[in-house]
C-alpha cells in the first residue's frame, strides 16, 4: 500500500491521515505491516488497508487455541448474536480458506498420479513382453556367445544395453516436450519456481532404473540357460 502511493520508507506515512468513501470514513495510520499474500499465488501482491470502523463492520480475524475449538466457536456465535442481531453468522478456517485456493490443483495433481501409475505400469508390461520375445529370438544367439566364453554379465549387458539405448532416445524426445508444458503452467503463477535440470535427470535415471529391474528377470534367465539345450536344434 505504502509502494502504491509513491512512497519509500513506511515512516514517510505513519500518522497521516487516509480517507475513504469519499470523506465517509477517514483513519489516521497507526502503522505499517510488512507485506504478505491474503490471496493464492495465482495472483501477486496488492495494496491492503486494514482498518476500523464502528458503523460498518464486516469481518473479524480471531486467533484461536488448540484446546477446547468447538467451545470457543459456540462463544463467538453467542457474542456475535447478541451484538449483530439482524446479521447472519458465519465463519470460516483460514487454513481451509488457503487450501480452497489450491483445490484444482490438488485433484490434478491426484489426477496426474494416478494415471502416471497406470502409463508406468502399462510400460513395464509392454518391456517385459518385448524382453521376453527378444531372448526367445535370441536363445541361440546367447547359446553361441556363451559357448565362445561370455559370462552371465555380458549376456545382461547384452539385453540392457539396447534397451537403454530405446529409453535415453524417449527421454531426449519427451524432455523438452515435458519441460514446455510445465514452463507454460508455471506462466499462470505470479510466484513461480524456476524448473531444475535435476528433475529431469532424476526422471531420466528411475525410468532406467525401472526398465532395468523389468527385464532383468528375462536377462538373466537367458543368461543363466544352459547352452547345450539352446543349441540343441542346430
Amino acid at each position: 500500500f505504502v509502494k502504491s502511493l509513491g512512497l519509500k520508507r513506511a515512516e514517510d506515512i505513519i500518522g497521516k491521515e487516509i480517507s475513504m468513501l469519499n470523506g465517509l470514513i477517514k483513519c489516521p495510520v497507526v502503522g505499517v505491516v510488512k507485506d504478505f499474500n491474503d490471496r493464492s499465488l495465482h495472483s501477486g501482491l496488492a495494496p491492503l488497508l486494514m482498518a476500523t470502523n464502528s458503523t460498518m463492520y464486516r469481518q473479524a480475524s480471531i486467533k484461536l487455541s488448540n484446546t477446547n475449538i468447538a467451545s470457543s466457536m459456540e462463544g463467538i456465535k453467542k457474542i456475535w448474536e447478541h451484538t449483530f442481531p439482524d446479521y447472519v453468522y458465519e465463519y470460516h478456517f483460514l487454513d481451509e480458506k488457503i487450501a480452497g485456493f489450491y483445490k484444482q490443483e490438488n485433484q490434478l495433481s491426484q489426477l496426474y498420479k494416478i494415471f502416471a501409475a497406470i502409463a508406468i505400469f502399462l510400460s513395464c508390461l509392454g518391456l517385459y513382453g518385448l524382453a521376453s520375445f527378444m531372448a526367445a529370438q535370441r536363445i541361440k544367439e546367447v547359446g553361441i556367445r556363451k559357448v565362445l566364453g561370455a559370462s552371465p554379465g555380458n549376456i545382461v549387458y547384452l539385453f540392457s544395453r539396447e534397451f537403454v539405448i530405446l529409453i535415453v532416445i524417449a527421454f531426449v524426445i519427451a524432455a523438452p516436450i515435458a519441460w514446455y508444458y510445465m514452463h507454460q503452467w508455471l506462466q499462470d503463477y505470479a510466484y513461480r519456481v524456476t524448473i531444475s535440470l535435476w528433475l529431469f535427470a532424476a526422471g531420466g535415471l528411475a525410468a532406467i532404473f525401472i526398465a532395468l529391474v523389468t527385464i532383468s528377470f528375462q536377462a538373466i534367465r537367458a543368461a543363466l540357460t544352459n547352452p547345450v539345450k539352446s543349441l540343441r536344434t542346430e
